[in-house]
């Protein structure tokens, strides 16, 4: 009886066997080519829209003396008395320093006879000419003299008066710099004056800013001085020009001090309060700083992503408003920017679950659990 299996020759197995194998590397390179050439990234994103918006605008300014001097001798003269002690709140006006004024009293007192004398000259003559006993021209010269010595007088008055150093406006006096017999000169610095009933707090704006901030506005204030004080104000003018390298204005703001608490020089941290408003609201984290330009990723309609140029305004909460660039409804990505070009594909990553992120923050997608092996069926 014959055996009516076919035999297959061993050279025929082995290249079916290639074959077979030459298919499969062909297929993963196109698998891993596909892969390639549209990558996928996982993202978050976020629908923007028109948000209620109560935002601060702060700054640091620095505290102004709203009158600020040094108080000065004019003469070079002996400290005779001083009448003041360092940290002293004083009257204008008031007496701080008495120089030593001798001589210029004796000098006073020969100009005061001198000019007594020349009018009484005057006046005789006057009499004189009135009965044509004298010319006209004596009499204008006898004039001239008086009119000399009363210019004398007055001129060592000034000098006097110069003598005693007084309190230009009302204020605080700082350290006193001189004692009794010391030798002041033109330019000797006695004391600083400074008064601080009211204080003036001079910091920048920027420029894009500047629209928002007017005289009148309320002011808030607080120190690292005192902790948890507030200090109220409002601004009192902006400048009209901008520093050319910060592009950033000027603002004075006016605070009551009535217990001298701030003092010029002190450092003050600032908050203007704007309105309520409906603004165009992101995620900061969305935002992409390059230089001085900032972008977010745009989600196209096919799930690709562009660049879109935008004009940020104010910050605060983990929250920025776009003044340009975008419009409400539109789509962009809040998490993941750092590994997007403009025109890759990206894939939403999955919800978080309830309560593990606030809203608007990224967050990261878990982890897939491991599949469950099948448990081993009886007699396995």
């Amino acid at each position: 009886m014959s055996d009516s299996r076919t035999i297959i020759a061993p050279h025929r197995l082995a290249f079916i066997a290639l074959l077979g194998l030459g298919i499969a590397a062909c297929g993963a390179r196109e698998e891993a080519r596909g892969h390639d050439s549209a990558p996928v990234e996982l993202v978050t994103t976020a629908t923007v829209g028109m948000q209620p918006w109560n935002d601060h605008i702060r700054a640091l300014g620095t505290v102004k003396a709203r009158e600020s001097v040094d108080v000065t001798a004019k003469v070079s003269e002996t400290v005779q008395q001083v009448h003041f002690d360092s940290g002293d709140e004083v009257a204008a006006g008031a007496p701080l320093v008495t120089l030593s004024g001798q001589q210029q009293h004796a000098a006073l007192a020969a100009a005061q006879a001198a000019a007594t004398e020349a009018e009484r000259l005057y006046k005789r003559q006057q009499e004189l000419a009135a009965q044509q006993l004298i010319a006209h021209a004596t009499l204008d010269t006898q004039r001239a003299t008086r009119d000399a010595a009363r210019a004398q007088v007055e001129q060592i008055r000034a000098n006097l008066h110069d003598r005693v150093i007084r309190a230009p406006f009302a204020g605080r006096l700082g350290i006193r710099r001189v004692s009794p017999g010391a030798l002041v000169t033109p330019g000797t610095v006695i004391a600083s004056l400074d008064d601080i009933a009211r204080v003036y707090v001079d910091f920048p704006i920027p420029e894009v800013q500047m629209e928002k901030v007017a005289a009148g506005q309320r002011l808030r204030g607080t120190a690292g001085a005192f902790p948890g004080r507030v200090f109220d104000g409002v601004v009192s003018v902006v400048d009209v020009r901008l520093d050319a390298a910060t592009r950033a204005a000027m603002v004075r703001g006016d605070f009551a001090n009535p217990d001298r608490a701030l003092r010029p020089g002190m450092l003050l941290q600032v908050e203007l309060e704007r309105p309520e408003r409906q603004a165009l609201l992101v995620p900061e984290i969305a935002i992409v700083q390059v230089g001085r330009d900032s972008f977010v990723y745009r989600v196209r309609g096919d799930n690709t992503v562009e660049q879109a140029p935008v004009k940020v305004g104010a910050r605060a909460g983990g929250r920025a408003e776009i003044l340009e660039g975008l419009a409400p409804g539109e789509r962009i990505v809040v998490d993941g920017t750092g590994k997007l070009r403009a025109g890759i594909a990206i894939r939403e990553a999955a919800a978080p679950a309830p309560g593990s992120a606030p809203a608007g923050q990224a967050t990261v997608p878990a982890a897939s659990p491991a599949p469950r092996k099948a448990a081993p069926a009886a007699g396995d």
